[in-house]
């Protein structure tokens, strides 16, 4: 039987509960356990598929098509654990999934209430698919005292009395801030947020307290006392040079250990960290650096491009070199900036996917100079597009070439896709129809040239990646693009829509539909972004 470990936040939100989550994961799966960690969402969107980058950072995508929270990537770069559909559960899904059922008649007349109807809901999402596991993690998305969260808390609150309380941990994350005025942390925000955790039922057998500096044993001693746990349970979390210092950071805090002493495990095997240690040696001993830049729409939230940042840096490891990420808004270029001003420091160029038409002006200026001044190139998906836009108007002569995305154009070198072969067969999609789950969402193989670039870097001539979009270039255009020099080496396996295009012709120029940075992990870097990081260290030595 699987054991359950709740992780819950409180003061503040950002304490980083979903990055705890993924390194107690990697801890423990480095003592041999298997596990698996879940996300519970507390806001009432059905997902954050219609969400704005602004509001909720990026989208996350699984192979089986979910669009989830950003955390989810997390927890798939610790661990290696694909994550999937069932790990992330919001409000909003909930809800719909009760009214459906209301409405069907399943609930045989009975009035429908938050106890039992949502808290059975829950408790059936977290018990579900957890019979090869050791352990699952579940992360309570918000802070203790938000209306959202009540149900979520409740729910576990119960299900620790299910499954009994020797098969559930609580872990509780927390802020001590230091206060200048009075040289001194301030342990007063905790005991309160442990309090309003406790009148909710649930008693914490952890608690991870976020500091900006070392916290003093009497300190450490006096929340013990006042939360009413072990003074070895509370566990200070220290900002970190990288995330990925963290779980080696949190090990040697004792934090794995305690969450085991917790489940009266005392004979679990030593953890195997030789990987870790692996990753910083290579993070923090790097032999050389590169700067890449990133010119896209939403660089003014980091969080809105995670995946992206986090594979770049593992480009960076397997090249052992820094990777300097230098954020540049699309628009500079269409309001007059100069192009080579803020591009020809750059070792590499790479534009990233997005929705709608502002800063695609200035996407499409990049390619050309990228492709111009022989600078290595990553398209990826409306990256790609404008890559093709930018090739269809330049080298193919199409000088009308738009996406159709935009409006209405006499050259749609991209347009909407409304039909495809999925997995459960012919899938379509109306111009007009709902924008949540409507994409081509999840993984899809691809066919590539044999004879190609990506070819070579992949080892191999068919792939599967992940995808979310609902435009797609037409390969109408193909024959003419190819006349201008940009090849189209991936298909999917109908030879309908193009995944993949390269410039022969240019030491780097590769532009993709899917989303390579979803399936990056730092002990086994993707190797498009290991291939684009070794080009931009050769770049390096040009300039």
């Amino acid at each position: 039987m699987a054991r359950f470990i709740f992780i819950t936040g409180g003061v503040v939100s950002s304490l980083g509960k979903g990055l705890m989550a993924a390194s107690l994961a990697a801890l423990l799966q480095a003592r041999g356990y298997k596990v698996r960690i879940r996300k519970f969402d507390p806001y009432l969107n059905v997902d954050p598929g219609t969400m704005s980058p602004y509001q909720h950072g990026e989208v996350y995508v699984t192979d089986d098509g979910a669009e989830t929270d950003l955390d989810l990537g997390h927890y798939e770069r610790f661990t290696g654990v694909a994550a999937r559909q069932s790990d992330n559960i919001t409000t909003g899904r909930i809800y719909r999934d009760i009214i459906t059922k209301e409405r069907r008649g399943d609930y045989l007349g009975a009035t429908v209430q938050v106890i039992p109807h949502v808290t059975n809901e829950i408790k059936d999402f977290a018990r579900s698919e957890v019979d090869d596991l050791d352990f699952l993690i579940c992360e309570i998305g918000g802070t203790v005292g938000d209306i959202e969260s009540l149900p979520f808390i409740e729910a576990i609150r119960q299900l620790r009395n299910d499954i009994g309380r020797n098969n559930t941990v609580s872990i509780h994350t927390t802020l001590i801030p230091y206060i200048a005025a009075a040289g001194e942390l301030k342990t007063k925000p905790t005991q309160h947020s442990v309090r309003d955790l406790t009148s909710l039922g649930i008693q914490p057998d952890v608690l991870l307290c976020r500091v900006d500096r070392p916290l003093p044993e009497g300190e450490r001693a006096k929340i013990a006392q006042f939360c009413n746990v072990r003074k070895e349970a509370v566990i200070p979390a220290l900002d970190a040079k990288s995330i990925y210092s963290v779980p080696l950071q949190y090990h040697r805090e004792g934090l794995d250990a305690e969450v085991l002493r917790a489940f009266g495990i005392e004979d679990a095997p030593a953890p195997d960290l030789s990987r870790w240690d692996d990753i910083l040696d290579r993070l923090f001993n790097p032999e050389g650096e590169v700067t890449i830049g990133v010119v896209g729409k939403y660089v003014g939230l980091p969080d809105a491009y995670k995946s992206l940042t986090e594979a770049l840096v593992h480009g960076g490891l397997a090249n052992r070199v820094k990777v300097n990420i230098k954020w540049i808004d699309a628009e500079l270029f269409e309001k007059g900036d100069d192009v080579p001003s803020h591009l020809e420091p750059m070792h590499a160029i790479l534009v990233p996917g997005g929705f709608g038409e502002r800063g695609s002006e200035g996407k499409i200026a990049s390619v050309q100079f990228a492709r111009e001044r022989k600078v290595p190139f990553f398209g990826i998906c409306l990256g790609m597009q404008m890559a093709c836009i930018e090739g269809a108007r330049n080298t193919a002569g199409l000088d009308k070439a738009s996406t159709t995305e935009f409006g209405e154009t006499e050259e749609p070198v991209v347009g909407l896709i409304t039909e495809w072969m999925g997995k459960e067969g012919l899938e379509k999609r109306a111009a007009n129809g709902d924008l949540g789950g409507t994409m081509r969402l999840g993984a899809y193989e691809a066919r590539l040239d044999g004879n190609s670039h990506v070819a070579a870097i992949y080892g191999t001539t068919t792939i599967s990646e992940r995808h979310r979009h609902r435009y797609e270039v037409n390969a109408h255009y193909k024959g003419a693009l190819e006349a201008g020099g940009l090849i189209f080496s991936g298909m999917s396996p109908d030879g309908a829509l193009p995944e993949i295009v390269e410039r022969p012709d240019h030491p780097w120029f590769v532009g993709v539909q899917f989303h390579p940075e979803l399936k990056s992990k730092p002990f086994d870097p993707h190797p498009l972004f290991a291939s684009f990081i070794e080009a931009a260290v050769k770049q390096s030595r040009l300039v």
